[in-house]
């Protein structure tokens, strides 16, 4: 409903859910895949060849001197196969922070583009969920484009690994809801410096590059509270094909992620823009 007051227009919503989703986030989806047309493909492409020189460095230069590695199961793998399903979670990490975080930072705060957005009857439910598929689509991109190196050089060891997509899709998901909620709380450029502050340990100690049994048993649960330590070991269980009943801890760890960042993301475009 809107009421006219001279040459100005009001938009009133209606209460309840209405306020907040008008089920189409399908449009916000829409328009970031049209701007991307014009986006420069190398920045985009970056993402992607991180974790494929990371691969080749280290899993096959080092993995020569390294040899067998035990995985959290206590099965020995090649050291290439051990960190490979590691970097493909890492890349759809990648992919859907950069687009939850510095693209909606942007949009937000200079583009203004979410003003307008929610000035349709588009909801703060839509914006949020349209921009995070939108970077779960890069998230996807990335990890197929690495699944397939995986799956050139040998890596996936089990046929359970055609599962690890739906999994760093759920991955991909979870850390663009949780990106893009704080990124809503944030006003400098200075301060996206943290996230770059977090994502940097959280590569490095996530058993990523050696397992997780080399820390002393106080620093394993504190890596173990990490969010992408849950994606490592759900992706690398599906790739050697270790498939055991704590994997669904992994699964709710995501799911819970995604319902706080979605919750979160909501109630602050509702708080910027429409209250």
């Amino acid at each position: 409903m809107s009421v006219a007051t001279g040459a100005e227009t009001t938009v009133r919503r209606a209460g309840g859910v209405r306020a907040l989703w008008a089920g189409n986030p399908q449009a916000v989806v829409q328009r970031g895949v049209i701007a991307a047309r014009s986006s420069s493909w190398g920045v985009v492409l970056s993402g992607f060849f991180e974790p494929v020189f990371y691969l080749a460095s280290m899993g096959i230069g080092l993995g020569a001197l390294i040899g067998d590695v035990q995985t959290s199961s206590g099965i020995e793998v090649p050291y290439a196969a051990f960190i490979a399903p590691a970097l493909l979670a890492v890349s759809a990490m990648n992919g859907a922070i950069y687009d939850s975080t510095w693209n909606v930072f942007f949009r937000l705060n200079y583009g203004k583009l979410y003003e307008g957005m929610l000035a349709t009857s588009l909801g703060p439910l839509d914006v949020a969920l349209g921009e995070i598929l939108y970077a779960l689509l890069r998230g996807l991109l990335y990890a197929t484009g690495f699944m397939v190196i995986m799956q050139i050089l040998g890596l996936n060891l089990a046929w359970t690994a055609i599962l690890a997509l739906p999994a760093v899709m759920l991955i991909a998901f979870g850390f663009a809801s949780v990106g893009m909620a704080v990124t809503s709380y944030m006003k400098t450029f200075q301060q996206m410096d943290w996230i770059n502050f977090v994502l940097l340990p959280m590569f490095l100690f996530s058993a990523t590059l050696y397992p997780i049994t080399i820390y002393p048993e106080w620093v394993q649960h504190i890596i173990m509270a990490f969010p992408l330590w849950h994606g490592v070991e759900l992706v690398r269980g599906l790739t050697t094909g270790i498939l055991t009943p704590a994997m669904w801890w992994h699964v709710l760890y995501y799911v819970v992620m995604i319902a706080i960042g979605l919750v979160f993301t909501t109630k602050r475009l509702r708080a910027l823009f429409l209250d």
